[in-house]
C-alpha cells in the first residue's frame, strides 16, 4: 500500500514539474506576441482605412517584408486618400538593436524627407497612432515582467530601460494565451497615470495567421481617438526588395495601385 502511495505521489510530483517547466517567461511571451503582431508570414499587405475622432480619415496601403532571422524588416506605406495626403509615401527599414531608417515623401513639395530616429514616438500622419506603432518597438528597449495570468490572457508589464527616452513610465500588454495576439496595451505617464490605450479587435484568421483587423488608439489625456480597419489582408505574396527603396517613394509600385 505504501509503495502504491509513493508511486502516485511520484507521478503527481513529476506532472507538477513538467507543467512548471512548460510555463513561459515574460521574455518568451512578449517575443511570441511580437511575432504574432508584426511577423506573420514572410511578407504581407493590407488596405487600411483610418478614422480620426475629428471626422478626418486616411486611406492607405501598407506593405511589409521580413528581412532575415535577425528580425529586421521593411515597411512601405502609400496614401491614397484624402487629397491632402494622396501620393504621400512612408518607408521604414527596421533594424532590431539599432536605429530604424525612415523616409517620408511629401508630394506637394516633391520632397523625400529623412525622419530622425528620435521621432518614432511622434504622431503617425496626425493620428493617435505613433510611428513606432506601425513598425513595432524593439523588445530590447524594455524589461518585461509577467504580472498576471488568467484563463485566457497573459498580462505583461514593460518598463523602458532608458527612462528618459519615452513619455511613458511603463505599459501593460494583455496577450491572448492561444494566439499570442496582443489585444490591449495601456501606457502610464511619469506620474503613473493612465494616458494612452491601444486595443485590437475583430481578430480573424487569415491564411492561418490570427490577425487583428481592427485597432483603436485612445489618447485619454487629449480626449481623441483613432480607429484603423485592415482590409484585403494577404500574406506570403512574394514582395520584391526593390519596392522598399527610395525611388519607389515618388513612384508607387504596382502592388499598391492594382
Amino acid at each position: 500500500m505504501k509503495q502504491g502511495i509513493v508511486w502516485i505521489m511520484a507521478i503527481l510530483a513529476g506532472t507538477m514539474m513538467t507543467a512548471k517547466s512548460a510555463e513561459l517567461t515574460a521574455d518568451e511571451i512578449v517575443s511570441k506576441a511580437n511575432d504574432a503582431a508584426y511577423y506573420a508570414g514572410e511578407d504581407g499587405s493590407s488596405r487600411v482605412t483610418m478614422s480620426l475622432s475629428d471626422g478626418r480619415s486616411r486611406e492607405f496601403v501598407i506593405l511589409r517584408k521580413n528581412v532575415d532571422a535577425s528580425k529586421d524588416q521593411k515597411f512601405y506605406v502609400y496614401f491614397e486618400a484624402p487629397a491632402d495626403v494622396r501620393k504621400m509615401a512612408y518607408l521604414v527599414k527596421k533594424h532590431v538593436g539599432g536605429d530604424d531608417a525612415r523616409w517620408l515623401f511629401l508630394p506637394a513639395l516633391n520632397l523625400v524627407k529623412r525622419i530622425a530616429p528620435g521621432d518614432k514616438r511622434t504622431s503617425f500622419v496626425g493620428s493617435d497612432f505613433l510611428y513606432e506603432d506601425v513598425s513595432g518597438r524593439s523588445l530590447a528597449e524594455d524589461s518585461h515582467e509577467l504580472v498576471e495570468t488568467t484563463d485566457t490572457q497573459y498580462i505583461v508589464k514593460n518598463v523602458p530601460k532608458d527612462a528618459q527616452s519615452t513619455k511613458f513610465s511603463s505599459y501593460n500588454v494583455w496577450i491572448d494565451k492561444n494566439t499570442f495576439v496582443p489585444v490591449k496595451a495601456e501606457y502610464l505617464d511619469k506620474n503613473g497615470k493612465l494616458y494612452r490605450r491601444i486595443t485590437a479587435e475583430d481578430i480573424k484568421t487569415v491564411q492561418g495567421h490570427p490577425t487583428a483587423t481592427k485597432q483603436i488608439a485612445d489618447d485619454l489625456a487629449g480626449g481623441t481617438k483613432t480607429e484603423i480597419i485592415f482590409g484585403d489582408v494577404k500574406y506570403d505574396i512574394g514582395l520584391k526588395d526593390a519596392i522598399f527603396t527610395e525611388r519607389f517613394l515618388r513612384r508607387p509600385p504596382r502592388e499598391v495601385t492594382r
